[in-house]
């Protein structure tokens, strides 16, 4: 992630890891918060429920800019409730519209009984083509790591985990304390 201000190191974003398998949906998230080479914080919590415990989410970014978009995300899930790819297209509409959201610097994972969705300030709201997905400075490696565990016989938790270790062993801005929320999926419609 790069800085607004050219004066200031960059601040680093985190890992953000999630897993749908069978009846099982979890996201997970590391605590790093960095700013260039030192690492500020080791136990930030980026991993939020919203929509009152009906939706799961997850935040690689700047801290202020990500609440300012759980807050609106929020905001739009009450008034389509039941409706998260709607709320996200809203909250997506207005990221890449309004003149203030889109100088925000973050990218959410968020994910409901049936669907996981990633949101990001170009616009896009996109669905996994599979049952994991991952963001943030170690997103890349906790993905490789949850698509070659993903077949094993091991729980959507367990695979995040084992996922974020991974990318922790390998990135630098993420680390090993782990955070992670779940909720039960709603398998009659799976999409596996």
């Amino acid at each position: 992630m790069t800085s607004r201000n050219n004066d200031f190191p960059s601040w680093h974003a985190t890992t953000i890891c999630s897993v749908r398998k069978g009846d099982e949906i979890v996201i997970a998230g590391d605590g790093q918060v960095s700013v260039g080479d030192t690492v500020m914080k080791a136990n930030a919590r980026k991993v939020r429920q919203l929509g009152g415990g009906k939706v799961l989410s997850g935040f690689a970014g700047a801290t202020a800019d990500a609440f300012t978009l759980f807050e609106r995300l929020e905001a739009k899930l009450e008034r389509h409730p039941g409706q998260l790819a709607r709320a996200c297209v809203e909250l997506a509409k207005d990221w890449r519209t309004d003149k203030y959201l889109r100088q925000l610097q973050a990218m959410m994972i968020v994910a409901d009984k049936s669907t996981t969705l990633v949101v990001t300030g170009n616009g896009d709201v996109l669905e996994p083509e599979h049952g994991v997905v991952a963001i943030g400075s170690g997103g890349n490696y906790a993905l490789a790591a949850g698509r070659a565990l993903y077949d094993q016989d091991l729980t959507a938790e367990e695979i995040a985990r084992k996922a974020m270790a991974i990318a922790a062993d390998i990135c630098v801005y993420t680390n090993g304390n782990v955070v992670v929320d779940k909720m039960t999926a709603d398998t009659s419609d799976s999409k596996e």
